[in-house]
């Protein structure tokens, strides 16, 4: 192993080495210790993962990814930068925010195991798949399109000629994209989802995490409206506080993909002890969470 790639192991071990058992029972007793363990390990998982990204196996890829691994590491680093952002937020105590970049996250945790699930032609396939809008800028420029005139237009259309030239596409290689209408082998994202997850968590997570992205009455009255005892409604303009309850879950989709990643890149021996501890940690803190909730609700309610 070169000594770059010895260095980011060794990164990752400094990072779990803080959690010694001491460490972990002093702040599993109360829900203050458990929200300041948790947004430490928070942070920590997206560091892990960082680092992961950039980890690399010296046999198996001396220099870079091919374009056959490419696709799913650039799913992965944007699942690390979405995961940063949940992170940042949850520090600000910002629910809202939060579920913002979670349904774009979960989005590309999905499609990236899926693809790693799959063989080559998965993967050719989500690449032709990208390229339903930028051949259309090829032809809005054939119909005379005025915008291509300009500084912007030809520097999109620089840009998208170069991809299509590197990858050695023409116009005529999308046949069977348009043939699924653009849908990864043909598969609507909750067939995917369903493969890859399960569909019965479909409704519940991605289904609903729509609603933070596009608006919806339910989402008005979830977050941005109070209910007057008359039935009439007043606007609620401050960001509703985040819990734990809305990290681990995020955290539970991030898991599969990057074991996959690791076990593709003939890592995962090395580092198959840190993904399970990821995983036990982020089980036990949800667990925890909701049994010192649970607690310190009945508390308040039998004094009442």
């Amino acid at each position: 192993m070169a000594n770059t790639e010895r260095a980011k192991m060794i990164k990752l071990a400094q990072i779990t080495d803080k959690y010694q058992p001491a460490y972990i029972e002093k702040h599993f007793s109360s829900l203050e210790g458990l929200h300041t363990f948790s947004l430490q390990f928070c942070k920590d998982v997206a560091e892990i993962y960082d680092v992961l990204t950039r980890l690399r196996n010296g046999d198996r890829n001396p220099s870079g990814y091919s374009i056959d691994d490419a696709p799913i590491l650039g799913l992965l680093v944007r699942v690390c930068k979405l995961l940063k952002q949940c992170v940042k937020y949850y520090e600000q105590d910002n629910a809202e925010v939060i579920a913002i970049f979670e349904r774009p996250l979960i989005e590309a945790t999905t499609i990236s195991s899926y693809l790693m699930m799959h063989d080559a032609a998965a993967i050719e396939d989500y690449r032709k798949c990208s390229y339903k809008d930028r051949l259309r800028v090829l032809r809005d420029l054939e119909s005379g399109s005025a915008f291509f005139d300009t500084k912007a237009g030809k520097r999109l259309l620089a840009a998208v000629k170069d991809k299509m030239d590197f990858e050695g596409l023409t116009r005529d290689d999308f046949a069977e994209q348009k043939k699924n209408n653009w849908r990864l082998q043909g598969k609507s994202f909750r067939d995917i989802f369903a493969q890859v997850e399960n569909d019965d968590l479909y409704p519940a997570t991605y289904g609903m995490m729509s609603e933070s992205i596009h608006g919806s009455w339910n989402e008005s009255m979830d977050w941005g409206l109070v209910r007057n005892e008359d039935g009439t409604f007043s606007a609620f303009t401050d960001y509703h506080p985040a819990d734990i309850r809305y990290m681990t879950p995020i955290i539970n989709f991030t898991i599969k993909p990057f074991r996959l990643w690791l076990q593709r890149i003939e890592l995962y021996d090395e580092l198959e002890d840190m993904m399970d501890w990821i995983d036990q940690v982020n089980t036990r803190l949800f667990r925890t969470f909701d049994t010192l909730y649970d607690g310190e609700y009945n508390a308040k309610k039998s004094s009442t």
